[in-house]
């Protein structure tokens, strides 16, 4: 299976050519689409960003302190939202929310929806459960749709976090739509682009992610001896949830210090290489892990309260439908 026919599909019906079995299986994709897991994934990453924005802050600072004079010197993460609150108070805790609330809850929301879609479509005739490697394929192609949609979201939101008090040169943003309208006149579509490759490595962490958390309900309801689509408590969903995020965050966090320091509007790369290059010239295999710490403190709780409530209020939504 394959998320390719997207397009093809379109200008094969169109100009009447042959293929029309592609189109046939788009059509079948979309056929499982639902609304209600669009809304309740945007919900759940709404709420959890909302909650937990000024870790991502201090997340993204620390994956960038690779010594430049400008930037602010932080011991750790207290200090560093200690320093932020003296100097800007909580308006400078929440630098970047919009095109974070924006880009969190646009990317789970489509995230979930095509996720579902395509589960729904490999599923479709079959009896048996979905594999572990079906899981994963489902879940990077819902990946890459979404971040080729969002990417220029997410770009907004690193040049937000980075603008830091100390230096007023640097304070070149008014907001998230003067963010983009500038990176767009200044470096074109390549700007709103970039990181773009390493976060398509990235579809990798929400694919292992989903994958572990699938097989985590899998076979804890198997274990239940209770039919695999069970509701679980909200305990239960928290568990499956940080297990998941763990094993993902511990999997892939290195491409997160790349794709950052490839947004960075302080510094210059040529490339996902030269980022690698330089940085582990510079700082060793340690400067690919600066910020995991805060991550983990963000996005485990993120995680589980995107999911306990994504998975309430797209049963509640289906239910009531």
């Amino acid at each position: 299976m394959s998320s390719a026919p997207n397009h093809g599909s379109v200008n094969v019906t169109e100009t009447g050519l042959p293929g029309t079995p592609v189109a046939g299986r788009f059509q079948r994709v979309f056929s499982h689409v639902r609304v209600e897991n669009l809304v309740a994934g945007l919900s759940g990453g709404v709420v959890s960003t909302l909650v937990l924005h000024p870790l991502d802050l201090v997340k993204i600072r620390f994956a960038v302190s690779d010594g430049l004079e400008l930037r602010p010197k932080y011991s750790g993460i207290l200090h560093c939202m200690k320093s932020v609150w003296h100097q800007e108070g909580l308006r400078g805790l929440y630098q970047g929310v919009t095109p974070n609330i924006w880009g969190a809850g646009t990317s789970w929301g489509l995230y979930f929806f095509f996720y579902n879609a395509i589960k729904g479509y490999t599923k479709e005739g079959r009896e048996s459960e979905l594999s572990a490697v079906e899981h994963l394929v489902s879940a990077a192609e819902a990946g890459i749709l979404t971040l080729t949609i969002t990417n220029p979201i997410w770009v907004t939101k690193t040049r937000l976090v980075l603008q830091y008090n100390a230096d007023s040169t640097s304070k070149q943003y008014k907001g998230m739509v003067d963010a983009l309208v500038k990176i767009y006149r200044h470096e074109g579509v390549p700007g709103l682009y970039r990181g773009y490759l390493p976060g398509l490595f990235g579809t990798s962490h929400g694919a292992l992610q989903f994958m572990a958390y699938e097989e985590l309900k899998r076979d804890y309801n198997k274990y239940k001896k209770v039919p695999s689509d069970t509701k679980l408590s909200a305990l239960e969903y928290i568990a499956m949830a940080a297990l998941s995020k763990l094993f993902a965050v511990a999997t892939t966090y290195p491409y997160q210090v790349v794709r950052a320091r490839l947004q960075d509007q302080h510094n210059k790369y040529n490339g996902v290489i030269d980022v690698i290059r330089r940085t582990w010239r510079n700082e060793g295999a340690i400067g690919f892990y600066k910020g995991i710490i805060p991550n983990l403190i963000r996005v485990t709780p993120a995680c589980c309260i995107t999911f306990v409530v994504y998975e309430n209020v797209s049963r509640f939504l289906l239910g009531k439908k």
